[in-house]
């Protein structure tokens, strides 16, 4: 039975204004789309750039697809003209493959350029010197330690506004990924590494930063928040953090290792040269087992098989 055509209308219309809301106010929602920083604007501009490219050949295609099918759909008294005998037309095919050649050329350059200047561990321009955080993927939480302050946090991340920050990230636990969506792309967590990542925060807020691999049971639940605050404000975060938190000692760090997840916590102080420890600990190896310490005798132990 055919459906009638004002029904068919109806549904083309409805279609159009779902795409129109997704394209408009509501990627508001979208936080990819709504950057904070500079870093993520520029990825932002990329895949904007990128999909009205690819638009230029799909779209047509799309369309051109809607109309053929439509006029050379069978009906009595179909006027559309039948040439059985043609096979080739120079101009089309300039058209269909000189446009596409064109377009990649275009994303070729396009995304190299990009490349080089979104390198994630390639200094912001500023005029502010930059705050050093050291992450640390843990199951299934999240340690920072801002070593030239002197404290560290779990699962809460306060940065000033308009100063660039510099993370030092690292895993004592799978391989994870570290993501703040409104600031900036994806950087890999990974035991025995330390990756660099610099990002900034344009303007005070909240923002969500969150584990973007599976990790296991609980992985749904490795998400932080992120703060960025004034100078002021910030200064005033790390003297309180000084003041009324306790010390995370290396019995601490332990019981932060082991899988569980974590409400938020600060700590006035760390064990000096922890997050070193972590990196490199997996660092030198012997036939039957690995022992390394430091000065605090504090030892990390993992059996090595040949």
């Amino acid at each position: 039975m055919k459906r009638p055509r004002a029904l068919r209308w109806l549904g083309l219309v409805f279609l159009l204004s779902i795409m129109l809301l997704a394209m408009t106010g509501c990627s508001e929602n979208i936080i990819v789309l709504n950057p904070k920083g500079p870093i993520a604007e520029q990825q932002r501009d990329l895949m904007i750039i990128s999909t009205l490219l690819c638009c230029i050949v799909i779209v047509p295609v799309l369309i051109l697809t809607a109309v053929i099918i439509w006029r050379y759909r069978d009906k009595k008294g179909r006027k559309a003209a039948y040439t059985p005998e043609w096979e080739h037309s120079t101009k089309l095919e300039l058209i269909w493959w000189g446009i596409p050649v064109l377009i990649i050329l275009m994303l070729a350059i396009i995304t190299v350029k990009a490349t080089y200047d979104l390198e994630p561990s390639k200094p912001i321009a500023s005029s502010e010197k930059p705050l050093t955080v050291q992450v640390t993927s843990l199951n299934w939480k999240w340690l920072f330690q801002y070593p030239e302050q002197g404290i560290a946090s779990v699962n809460e991340l306060k940065i000033p506004e308009d100063v660039p920050i510099r993370f030092e990230i690292t895993a004592d636990s799978p391989m994870n990924s570290f993501w703040i969506p409104q600031l900036g792309g994806q950087m890999y967590a990974m035991s025995g590494m330390a990756m660099t990542l610099y990002l900034q925060a344009d303007e005070v807020g909240e923002y969500w930063g969150s584990g973007a691999n599976f990790t296991g049971t609980d992985f749904a639940k490795m998400y932080f928040d992120v703060e960025a605050t004034s100078k002021e404000e910030f200064d005033a975060w790390v003297e309180e953090v000084k003041t009324d938190s306790p010390k995370l000692t290396l019995e601490g760090y332990k019981q932060l290792r082991e899988p569980s997840t974590s409400e938020v916590q600060s700590y006035s102080a760390f064990p000096e040269g922890l997050f070193e420890m972590t990196v490199t600990k997996y660092a030198a190896s012997h036939n039957h087992g690995l022992s390394w310490k430091n000065t605090q005798n504090f030892e990390f132990e993992d059996q090595v098989t040949r």
